[in-house]
């Protein structure tokens, strides 16, 4: 018996992959989802997301977005050194927006998108360990494991929504990568005041410090050295809090409690592109970002977005075709290069100390603060991507 034959198949069932077969499943586009956790297999996940207004205009569209996430808006974020001269302010009134964006639990933006995909015509199987991908003429075939033995779905177009680097080894010759040699410590702390919906990026000798309120709490994202972050995982919770405090400042008020801390490293990691083959890459499978500008997930979500909107305007026999996988590569280059570059850029400027770079980073917020144009251009930028 032949396998069965899809319009897309989507490798990787988060919020991205899931997003995508909702913005496909609702053009009337047939869409199977290949998650390699089986259900009940997810563990809780305590990451927060920052997603920008836009993101928020997506999920809207998408069906996916109501009151009941409890998003937590960002009205501006300040910018600032420890312990040196320069800051800056961005705020949503400067671009006349409600807010720059939202703070989110990962867990419940996932919920969402996957409570939705379920209410639509989608082919979602749990417990689906991709193993080999052949892109061929017209379709392309996904092999793999599942509790039934192997199984194959063929498509006439594959997407690649799993951040694994070992898929998206499987689907392109060159997989860039970067190692920062820094470590994101995460989790969330408490102030003894309201935070106003005001974020914060605290540039420290050690690396950046980020306090994104979070419903009455903030969201850090401490950025340091292995080492550091080895010693800062053995700390009792009381400890940790008197260093993250000794670090940031009491420019957010005094921190008085630490909850759901955990770290991972820190890497740049860019998929070559490849347009013969019936094959795309979103999210994190295209780039795996720093985390200094939040971008990661809200660069995925255009990329599910733009990604749809060229299937609607082509053809079924034309999904997967040469002329379509090369239209949306370039179609979303400028965003995903300027969100690497971005990214990339920061990381490497805002985690060297040394003192000249110190001081021209100082100059650079001080006149970035005084230049209105300036600063709506970069929040626009930060906000809906490069030609959004």
């Amino acid at each position: 018996m032949s396998a069965p034959v899809h319009d897309v198949v989507i490798v990787g069932g988060g919020p991205v992959g899931c997003a995508t077969a909702v913005a496909l499943a609702d053009i009337g586009i047939n869409v199977a989802v290949l998650e390699a956790r089986a259900e009940g297999e997810r563990a809780p996940d305590s990451r927060t997301l920052a997603l920008s207004w836009n993101s928020r205009l997506i999920l809207e569209r998408l069906m996916a977005w109501s009151g009941d996430l409890h998003p937590t808006p960002i009205s501006a974020i300040h910018v600032s050194h420890r312990g040196r001269f320069g800051r800056a302010c961005l705020s949503a009134s400067d671009v006349q927006l409600p807010a720059l964006g939202y703070v989110l639990r990962y867990s419940v933006v996932y919920d969402a998108l996957l409570a939705r995909s379920r209410t639509l015509r989608i082919d979602y199987r749990d417990g689906f360990k991709v193993s080999q991908i052949d892109p061929g003429t017209p379709v392309s075939a996904v092999s793999g494991i599942t509790a039934k033995g192997h199984e194959t779905i063929q498509a006439r177009l594959v997407v690649i929504a799993d951040g694994g680097a070992a898929l998206t080894r499987l689907t392109t010759q060159s997989v860039r990568e970067h190692d920062y040699a820094q470590v994101a410590v995460v989790g969330l702390v408490r102030p003894d005041r309201t935070h106003g919906n005001r974020a914060y990026e605290r540039f420290t000798p050690a690396g950046p410090i980020a306090l994104l309120p979070c419903e009455d709490e903030f969201a850090f994202v401490w950025t340091c050295s292995p080492d550091q972050a080895k010693s800062l995982s053995s700390l009792d919770d009381g400890t940790f809090l008197s260093r993250l405090r000794d670090a940031f400042g009491d420019r957010a008020g005094r921190l008085i409690s630490v909850r759901l801390r955990s770290s991972f490293p820190l890497l740049l990691r860019v998929a070559g592109e490849r347009n013969d083959e019936r094959v795309v890459l979103l999210g994190n499978a295209s780039q795996t970002l720093h985390p200094i500008a939040g971008q990661g997930f809200n660069l995925g979500l255009r990329d599910a977005w733009d990604l749809a909107e060229i299937v609607r305007s082509i053809s079924l026999e034309d999904i997967g075709s040469p002329s379509m996988t090369s239209r949306f590569r370039t179609l979303r280059r400028g965003d995903r290069v300027s969100g690497i570059m971005a990214t990339h850029g920061l990381a490497k400027l805002f985690s060297n100390d040394f003192t000249l770079v110190a001081a021209g980073r100082g100059i650079g917020l001080a006149i970035l603060d005084t230049l209105p144009p300036l600063k709506r251009e970069l929040m626009r930028r930060m906000i809906f991507g490069v030609g959004g």
